[in-house]
């Protein structure tokens, strides 16, 4: 990447700097004007400084830990704190992240964490989602290793909250799991609802309760996005389904819209082109096919539906493999986005 987009990307990270912190750095707090942690891999500590505010000493994001004499910027957070390798990885996340909704911490809630919210609204999901911490090291990332699913530069959508209430449908005592929690924002970015998946405490599956999915807040049109859209996208209903064909394509922007009636209602970005539609094989699928490249068409954009071989695509991903998955979806791809996407992650 030439280095006055790295730039950009480390000046766009510095503006939201407290919450750069706050995802990448969980275990540190605000001190005053900085962050601080113990290290830019994020373990405890106050030895490292990242400036938050902008003064006659440096910009925000700009840190130095003061045991090691290391330095550097936002970008190099993303980069340490989950172990990636090439900048083209560094540079996916720092733009996922910047796609996720970054508000401005309110003085008066951190003074007062307590105050109240309506259950299952937009801000409880945004409260839910500010408390968990990046999947990479968790259950969440065996949880999702287990499943085939090995791509996970760009899910900072995807977070991990290690005792997550989980409230029984048959009024019994509420219960603590592990669990991956989803951002779901609008279009422009912004936190329109989470969603909920309770994991066994090993990651070796689901957590063992009646509905280990769930979501809440407002769902209606919205997703969990991987990738920031242009003129080409795929939408999927589950999250698994949706991350499973980003193995094979990991350069396409995706969203899960949680559902079939969501996927059916899923909004499209101003830019979309051609629209990409991952169908599982069930009669709820095939309305929200229909439903979906209905509306596409209505508004121009052309649609291609993809289908998975099995059920869905997680499981050819599971059973048949990657290689597999990609013959598979070859021959439904348009050639010029099997050249751009396929191709590329062969």
């Amino acid at each position: 990447m030439p280095r006055h987009h790295a730039s950009d990307l480390a000046h766009r990270l510095g503006e939201h700097a407290e919450a750069v912190c706050r995802h990448y750095l969980s275990n540190g707090r605000r001190q005053g004007n900085y962050w601080t942690v113990g290290d830019v891999h994020n373990a405890p500590g106050r030895s490292m400084f990242v400036r938050l505010r902008p003064s006659p000493k440096g910009r925000p994001g700009k840190w130095t830990d003061a045991a090691t004499g290391q330095h550097g910027d936002l970008l190099d957070v993303i980069r340490e704190s989950l172990g990636l390798v090439d900048f083209k990885d560094v540079a996916d996340e720092a733009r996922a992240f910047l796609a996720m909704p970054l508000p401005e911490p309110d003085p008066r809630l951190s003074r007062a964490k307590s105050v109240p919210v309506p259950t299952g609204s937009p801000e409880a999901s945004r409260r839910l989602f500010a408390m968990s911490q990046p999947i990479l090291g968790t259950v969440v990332e065996t949880y999702l290793r287990g499943r085939g699913i090995t791509t996970l530069h760009g899910t900072g959508t995807l977070r991990f909250h290690p005792r997550c209430f989980y409230r029984p449908d048959d009024d019994g005592p509420t219960e603590t799991w592990p669990a991956m929690i989803a951002a779901v924002t609008d279009l422009d970015g912004r936190f329109t609802g989470a969603h909920r998946t309770w994991l066994a405490p090993d990651g070796t599956g689901k957590a063992p309760v009646d509905t280990p999915r769930r979501a809440m807040g407002d769902l209606l049109g919205h997703a969990v996005r991987f990738g920031v859209p242009r003129n080409v996208m795929a939408a999927g209903e589950g999250i698994e389904t949706t991350l499973s064909l980003r193995c094979a394509m990991p350069d396409m922007a995706m969203a899960a819209a949680l559902s079939a009636a969501h996927l059916a209602a899923i909004l499209f970005p101003p830019t979309l082109r051609r629209l990409y539609v991952i169908r599982d094989n069930d009669p709820a699928g095939d309305g929200a096919r229909d439903t979906l490249i209905e509306r596409a068409v209505e508004a121009g954009i052309e649609a291609i539906v993809l289908s998975p071989t099995m059920e869905d695509f997680n499981e050819d991903l599971c059973h048949l493999g990657l290689d597999a998955l990609r013959a598979s979806i070859a021959d439904q791809l348009m050639r010029r986005d099997r050249f751009r996407y396929l191709t590329r992650a062969a």
